[in-house]
């Protein structure tokens, strides 16, 4: 029991790390995901088919694949340009990757939220003289927000277990801790089980508070 329980403590060791990565990615990919969304919307031809092509990109490629060519591609590709450049901190580019990971994803939801408010609402504010801009900032934005939120906390959880691919390119997180642990231990067992546990205290209270919320929204729509 003791290797287990040592095994839990040196995976939350990675904690910092792991929620660290999955708020900036969150919250940067929800404000890139909604622009994103409304670019899919626009009359503007170009913008749509960026957006589209953007989307199709990210969803079907692997994270991990996103994330070694951004880690360690991308600095050679400018190297061999005879740009010389070396990332800080490997959990730079593996926030960015994150991030544009979870935008392209948060568009879709975002997109389907706005698709879920009644058309009525942005044709009875346009009857009023309000402005489409205006009307989307002030009516349809909000309502689609309050849509999408349990999705929006869905993606969160998703990130949170996500980042532990992040691992394969040397970000110190939780799967990472307990990779070196066993390394050093040779206790596979105790090591990923503690990586188990450390993600199941993350992901399991936020899922069950997205629950709860679901079922108030549920009982409001009753």
């Amino acid at each position: 029991m003791e290797l287990y329980v040592k095994g839990f403590l040196i995976a939350c060791k990675g904690i910092p790390a792991t929620v660290g990565v999955s708020l900036f990615a969150i919250l940067i990919g929800a404000s890139l995901g909604l622009l994103l969304a409304l670019a899919r919307q626009s009359k503007v031809k170009l913008l749509r088919g960026v957006s589209a092509v953007y989307v199709d990109i990210i969803r079907g490629t692997p994270m991990i694949v996103q994330a070694l060519i951004m880690a360690y591609g991308i600095p050679q590709l400018m190297q061999s340009s005879g740009v010389p450049f070396k990332w800080p901190e490997l959990i730079i580019p593996a926030m960015i990757v994150c991030a544009l990971n979870s935008a392209a994803y948060m568009a879709e939801v975002v997109r389907s939220g706005l698709q879920a408010v009644d058309r009525g609402q942005m044709e009875a504010a346009r009857s009023l003289g309000m402005p489409k801009k205006m009307a989307m900032r002030l009516i349809i934005i909000p309502q689609a927000i309050r849509i999408i939120l349990p999705a929006f906390c869905n993606e969160f959880v998703t990130l949170i277990k996500e980042t532990s691919v992040l691992s394969f390119v040397g970000v110190i997180e939780i799967t990472r801790r307990g990779a070196l642990w066993n390394s050093q231990s040779f206790e596979t067992f105790p090591a990923y089980i503690g990586v188990a546990l450390a993600y199941m205290i993350l992901t399991i209270p936020l899922t069950k508070l997205i629950g709860r919320y679901e079922k108030k929204q549920a009982v409001k729509g009753a």
